[in-house]
């Protein structure tokens, strides 16, 4: 899909992923200049600036689409800017996980970039809002926004898997497994120690099928519970999330809906949003439906644990 006139607008994060990414948006913006676009580059400098930068774009009637260079965090941003505006928007992942282009199965080689741009469709998705603040892809509670909080501390730059190591193994030992309490579209469906994810992608860190019935356009979020009091516990679930056969066991919990409210006794349990620290509980989580117009592959499909290895450490 290519713009007929106007102008596009590319946002990009500069500190997001490894320095190889750079290649990336650099040659996507040289690819656009010899075809004779006008491309109207927009650096960010601090959180929150993609959202500003998505609305001012939004708002501009000679821009014709957004496209966003950077990780799940400048992704998210630039989606709450572009929500409801009716204008497209592309992603060139360069973060760590790249957890929504992950899930529509954008390229992160160049060329793939390329014929996205050139060949791809306008898909129409859902958002989440959690607190009043917009996610694209997972919320989790407990153990899970511990360890982000953890990377998020010691973040210095921009971060890779390694940096997840310490985080993880400290998050292992230490965690408590408070309890928590979930409403489900007004509902009571559960009550004690556990993980819980809400969201509306199918995969997750590492390609994982964690909330693997996930839709992206189908007006609804997923929500996953795991009953979990303990390290072996912990161990048990994770095993057979990578087996994806989680769902099946009697202390998870899975199902669809259109609002998610999460409460605690505890104080100070940790909330992660797209792999950044969320708000604090209490939370309420709700689906933004149709909230967003993405451009990505025709024929896109989640990327699965192998390949989010191999591009993890390639």
């Amino acid at each position: 899909m290519e713009p007929c006139e106007g102008s596009i607008t590319l946002i990009v994060n500069p500190r997001s992923g490894h320095g190889g990414r750079r290649v990336l948006w650099e040659g996507l913006w040289r690819y656009l200049k010899a075809k004779g676009l006008a491309v109207q580059i927009r650096h960010t400098r601090c959180l929150g600036d993609a959202r500003v930068l998505a609305q001012k774009a939004a708002s501009d009637p000679s821009c014709r689409m957004v496209v966003v260079a950077g990780g799940d965090g400048t992704v998210r941003e630039a989606a709450d800017g572009m929500a409801g505006s009716g204008k497209p928007m592309m992603i060139v992942p360069t973060g760590t996980e790249n957890l929504l282009a992950g899930e529509v199965g954008m390229d992160d080689r160049l060329a793939g970039i390329i014929s996205t741009f050139e060949r791809g469709q306008v898909k129409t998705v859902d958002l989440g809002m959690v607190n009043g603040r917009c996610f694209t892809s997972v919320v989790g509670v407990g153990f899970d926004g511990q360890v982000v909080r953890r990377v998020n501390q010691r973040r210095r730059g921009h971060i890779d898997y390694y940096d997840y190591l310490e985080p993880l193994w400290h998050t292992f030992w230490s965690y408590k497994f408070p309890s928590l309490s979930v409403q489900m579209d007004g509902q009571d469906v559960f009550s004690g120690r556990g993980l819980v994810f809400v969201g509306n992608i199918s995969r997750y860190a590492l390609g994982l099928h964690l909330l693997g019935r996930a839709r992206i356009n189908d007006g609804l979020l997923d929500l996953c519970i795991y009953r979990c009091s303990g390290r072996l516990h912990l161990v048990k679930h994770a095993i057979m999330t990578v087996l994806k056969s989680h769902i099946a066991c009697r202390d998870v919990f899975y199902a669809t809906c259109r609002q998610v409210i999460i409460e605690a006794t505890s104080k100070d349990i940790p909330c992660q949003m797209d792999g950044d620290p969320g708000p604090d509980l209490p939370l309420k989580i709700a689906v933004n439906r149709s909230a967003l117009r993405l451009l990505v592959p025709v024929e896109g499909r989640p990327i699965g644990v192998r390949r989010s290895l191999l591009r993890a450490f390639r």
